[in-house]
């Protein structure tokens, strides 16, 4: 088994002139596309329709290539869009391909992929225990298809999860149920905390007897440190992918992590890539979020105070802008809101590596 990740740079989010050139020159085999993960320039809130935009167009290339339907398509990628290239991150696409050739086995663990869809949720349901069990039990699912056995072996959970727009949330009410909040924005941290805590049951990162309602953004001392978690308003489910190192699969490439203690700790990097020994960066995946306490290291910051921009935003382009100084690059997946991901004002951080041999 190998996997093959694919970085390739964006003009919009509707621009798919790269992955044309890959096509044409047999970089791209679409039928090994496993996941799309992709950075948009949009704004990351709700009505960030560059995210919906960015998946029509790609499942709209993939079923044309693949000669599938659409919804076909849906059901065997996995499209994570991440909205907000603030500061000076690059827009830009991931695209992971899974080839199942059958070759000898490798002597060490290689970079394994695998992925998993929940059912559609019903609006009640989001930013609710409901939602943490569903993806806690399609994490497992995507370790199993990805052959990851141990939960320690597992690096890094990729998940796009769904938002609470006015009308869902009248939909609820008319049926007689009710939400997790009625504040559409707010919506979104209570999702990607539900799927977070997800992560973080199905890796053993938590213990179940103390997730409840109550304690999903709430209980921040409960969190992942492998969980990547973005919301959206394109669909009503969880997607995932699950990235970790697993026998049977081609070292060439590796994927190593580790937790950014705030929004300034670039050695986190070191750390991650301390484990995998050389190689050159394939892929760099990281959440950004503002410390609640109003500070880093004892320097109050106003990330919470800007009524003009939205705190998340900010704290992508901090982010941003420490890994890109580490790295010398800007097309960086850093993700904002990382509600139960990583301790406060930290998040996860993960880094894919080429050997180069």
């Amino acid at each position: 088994m190998r996997t093959r990740v694919l970085r390739f740079p964006c003009a919009g989010p509707d621009d798919l002139t790269p992955l044309r050139d890959a096509l044409a020159d047999g970089r791209l085999h679409p039928e090994r596309v496993v996941a799309v993960l992709g950075k948009t320039e949009g704004n990351g809130c709700v009505n960030d329709f560059t995210r919906a935009f960015a998946t029509s167009v790609l499942k709209r290339f993939f079923a044309e290539q693949l000669a599938l339907p659409e919804d076909t398509v849906a059901e065997r990628i996995a499209f994570v869009m991440s909205g907000g290239t603030e500061g000076g991150l690059s827009p830009h696409w991931l695209v992971f391909e899974v080839d199942d050739a059958v070759s000898p086995a490798p002597e060490q663990p290689g970079l394994a992929a695998g992925i998993a869809f929940t059912e559609t949720f019903a609006p009640e349901q989001i930013g609710r225990l409901d939602q943490v069990r569903a993806t806690a039990a399609a994490v497992r699912r995507a370790m199993a298809e990805a052959g990851i056995e141990r939960a320690g072996d597992v690096h890094y959970v990729q998940i796009k999860c769904p938002l609470l727009t006015a009308a869902r949330c009248e939909q609820a009410r008319r049926r007689g149920a009710t939400v997790a909040t009625t504040d559409t924005y707010e919506s979104m941290g209570y999702s990607r905390g539900a799927s977070a805590l997800g992560v973080a049951l199905a890796l053993g990162e938590v213990d179940e007897r103390a997730l409840n309602d109550a304690a999903i953004c709430h209980d921040f001392a409960l969190w992942s440190g492998r969980a990547s978690t973005s919301a959206g308003i394109e669909l009503m489910r969880n997607e995932i992918l699950v990235l970790g190192n697993a026998p049977g699969w081609d070292p060439a490439l590796r994927i190593g992590h580790d937790v950014m203690a705030d929004a300034l700790d670039g050695e986190a990097l070191d750390r991650a890539r301390a484990t995998l020994g050389d190689g050159q960066l394939v892929a760099l995946l990281a959440k950004a979020e503002p410390s609640r306490s109003g500070e880093i290291r004892g320097r109050r910051h106003t990330m919470w105070d800007d009524s003009d921009i939205n705190a998340t935003r900010h704290a992508r382009a901090l982010v941003g802008g420490v890994l890109g100084g580490r790295t010398g690059d800007l097309a960086l997946f850093v993700s904002g809101g990382a509600e139960h991901q990583g301790p406060d004002g930290g998040g996860p951080l993960a880094v894919i590596v080429e050997s180069g041999s």
